[in-house]
């Protein structure tokens, strides 16, 4: 896993092989092989993505995270 300060974007390789194609989903780029298996992953804007994930982790329990209706 890489983070590049200056692009503020994390890339993550999860699978070696040759990418073909990209799908991208909000902040998130999935690249692909020609079979549509994941090969690397992209975040965007991904201080905020981090700072996200800072507040999921200190959440003890649901409840805290899910509002109940």
């Amino acid at each position: 896993m890489i983070y590049d300060m200056e692009a503020n974007i994390i890339c993550w390789e999860i699978a070696k092989g040759e990418i073909n194609h990209a799908r991208e989903f909000g902040n998130f780029i999935i690249h692909l092989s020609d079979n549509n298996k994941p090969i690397l992953i992209e975040i965007l804007d991904a201080s905020k993505f981090i700072g996200q994930f800072d507040k999921i982790k200190n959440i003890k329990n649901v409840e805290e995270a899910l509002p109940v209706n």
